[in-house]
């Protein structure tokens, strides 16, 4: 299975596979059927204290993958349940808001899936 990224403020394209929202908040200005979302998985986005201590500061960034790794070790079950049944075979798109492409919570995840459960 190959696990991709993407901004929920791109259009969605038949190769993303499944399209599964990891925040927690929903993105604003963008409808349901904008987002063509298969899953809405709240539960493994990083908790509000870890979001809002690395603020999306660069300098932030080796901490924050470092805790939010931690609290994604102890929710293997939820990842499961919320991100992996949706999934088919071949693609799991992870999709965002954040506005920083390489600092944000979908890339640590993205990561976390291709290392540790896939």
């Amino acid at each position: 299975m190959e696990v991709r990224t993407k901004r929920v403020y791109e259009d969605p394209a038949p190769g993303d596979g499944a399209r599964v929202l990891v925040d927690c908040l929903w993105p604003r200005g963008v409808s349901k059927d904008e987002a063509a979302l298969d899953n809405w998985a709240k539960s493994v986005a990083p908790t509000d204290e870890l979001h809002e201590h690395f603020d999306h500061d660069p300098e932030r960034w080796a901490a924050f993958q470092r805790e939010y790794r931690a609290e994604l070790d102890d929710e293997r079950g939820e990842l499961r349940s919320e991100v992996l049944e949706y999934a088919d075979d071949e693609t799991l798109t992870l999709v965002w808001a954040a506005s920083d492409e390489t600092h944000n919570n979908a890339v640590v995840l993205a990561a976390f899936l291709r290392e540790e459960l896939l």
